[in-house]
This record gives C-alpha cells, sequence and structure tokens, in this order.
C-alpha cells in the first residue's frame, strides 16, 4: 500500500439550497465514502470546486471531515495555489489541523517554466515538511504540463511522495514511474485510465466516480494487483459507461447531479459553473438504472 491507499475520492463540496457549504451533508458524505471503498478523502480539490470557496470555508471541511472519518480513512487537502506563498499558507494550515497530505495543483494562469514549478514545489515542501504532497498535473485546466524529468527531480524531495498524473498521457505516466524511485507512487487523474495506468506501475485512482462506485473501483484494483486482470478487466468495461457519462459537463456537475438522483442533499454548483443539462440528467439516470445505484447504496 502507498502512503494514500489504493482508491482516492476527490469529494465534491455539498451547498444548502441558499449556495452555503453544508457541513452536515459533508460528514454524512466523507463517513459514506469511507465506508464504500475510499482510502483517503480529498477536500477542496477540482471536484470540490475550490476555485469558488474561501480558505475560511475550505479550512472548516477539512476540519469537520476530519473528525468524520477518523479512523476509517485518511484526509487529504488540496491546498495549492499559482501563489507560492498562498499555497505555503493554506499547506501549513492543513498540516496543523493533522491531515494526512495535500494536493499541490500545477500553479495556473501564470504558466511557470519547468525550473518555476520545481521551485514552487519545493518551496512548499520545505516549508511544511512533516506533512506529504501530491503534485497534480492536469494541463487541461492549468495551462502548462509538469514533464517527467521535472517530476523526477522533486521525487528527490522527501515528503512529495506522489503524483495524480491527470494530462491523459499514459506514455508521461510511464515515463514518470520508469525514472521515479519506486517508492513515489503515480496515481491516476482519471477514471477510465484507471487499468490502463496500473498496467504501466500505477499506484491506484484519485477518483470522481467513486462517489457512486467505490467498492468497484476499490475491487477492480484489488483484482488486478492479485493477477486477476480478467475479473478488473470486466469491472472497468462494466463502469466504462458511467466514467465517459460523468464527464459529459465539466466537472462536478455530472457527479453532483448524479448524487442529488440518488437522494443526497449536495445542491447545485457555484457560478460560473452552471446545472446540469436535462440531456446529461437522462443519461445519468440511465446509467446508474444499469449499474443498479439509483439510490445510496
Amino acid at each position: 500500500m502507498t502512503n494514500f491507499g489504493r482508491v482516492l475520492t476527490a469529494m465534491i463540496t455539498p451547498f444548502d439550497r441558499e449556495g452555503k457549504v453544508n457541513y452536515a451533508v459533508a460528514e454524512s458524505l466523507a463517513t459514506h465514502l469511507a465506508d464504500h471503498g475510499t482510502d483517503t478523502v480529498l477536500l477542496c480539490g477540482t471536484t470540490g470546486e475550490s476555485p469558488t470557496l474561501s480558505w475560511d470555508e475550505e479550512y472548516e471541511l477539512f476540519r469537520v471531515v476530519k473528525a468524520a472519518v477518523e479512523g476509517k480513512a485518511k484526509v487529504m487537502a488540496g491546498t495549492g495555489s499559482n501563489s507560492t506563498q498562498e499555497a505555503i499558507e493554506a499547506t501549513r494550515k492543513a498540516q496543523a489541523l493533522g491531515l494526512d497530505g495535500t494536493l499541490q495543483v500545477v500553479p495556473y494562469y501564470n504558466k511557470p517554466p519547468q525550473e518555476g514549478m520545481y521551485r514552487h514545489f519545493e518551496a512548499i515542501a520545505r516549508a511544511c515538511p512533516d506533512i506529504p504532497m501530491m503534485l497534480y498535473n492536469i494541463p487541461g485546466r492549468t495551462g502548462s504540463n509538469l514533464l517527467p524529468e521535472t517530476v523526477v527531480r522533486l521525487a528527490q524531495v522527501p515528503s512529495i511522495t506522489a503524483i495524480k498524473e491527470a494530462s491523459g498521457s499514459l506514455d508521461q505516466a510511464s515515463e514518470i514511474r520508469r525514472l521515479a524511485p519506486s517508492e513515489f507512487a503515480v496515481y491516476a487523474g482519471d477514471d477510465a485510465l484507471t487499468l490502463p495506468m496500473l498496467s504501466v506501475g500505477g499506484a491506484g485512482i484519485v477518483s470522481v466516480a467513486s462517489h457512486l462506485v467505490g467498492d468497484d473501483l476499490q475491487g477492480m484494483v484489488q483484482a488486478f494487483e492479485s493477477g486477476n486482470v480478467a475479473k478488473a478487466r470486466d469491472i472497468h468495461l462494466r463502469l466504462q459507461p458511467l466514467f465517459k457519462t460523468l464527464f459529459l459537463m465539466t466537472n462536478p456537475v455530472p457527479v453532483k447531479a448524479a448524487l442529488a438522483l440518488q437522494g443526497w442533499e449536495v445542491g447545485s454548483v457555484r457560478s460560473p459553473l452552471v446545472e446540469v443539462s436535462e440531456e446529461v440528467t437522462q443519461k445519468l439516470k440511465a446509467v446508474l438504472n444499469d449499474l443498479g445505484i439509483s439510490s445510496k447504496a
């Protein structure tokens, strides 16, 4: 097992009817995830709508979810920023709260060169050495690609222990796995690529679909690791329609809609995201029915 386990859920942030964070539902959902295949709950990542949360809202989420899943699952905090100093301050807060790790996204919008990315992540790790860090490479959202050679340099920093590799490139993931130390964990950042990533040495998945099929994803990873590749492939193919449907609109719009269809009071998304379309709603209903998960487990 790696530091963070095999299945990490990038948890949505529930809102109430007034658009405020619903901490009670966050506690319930995190507990549900921990009971259904999730090894680590990741808060305030892309799926958690971090761009529209205040730091005070994020810190309170860290606190209440940590208390809710204590002893059941680890908690990771998305404390990244395109400001190095802001990321340091947020990470220090997560460290002080006793969380199990932080997710640090590639700086967005300002598009630093590879050396700038290296210095950014290294500075955060140096300032907060007592909390493990997972790098987060998602070029489609940040506008920059953290290259394998830079990842390998960063993997030499003791507290930088993993990467969420969401470039969509198996070639890039393979190169990281080939060059980085064996204890450095490479996680898939796309549900549909979990099984292919496992085949080139991936450690697991930072998942959206695990809100709905966490036990299945955990079973797929464990089947692969135990050598039952046929079983892992069958699970992957059965879940593939769900993986596709959850990204018919910008994440997390579809997964919040799917949770609402199951009966979770997670609310809508914050502007500038918009509510799910009727077409996607119907497709979600169909795939949930096909998988037999149209209501809470």
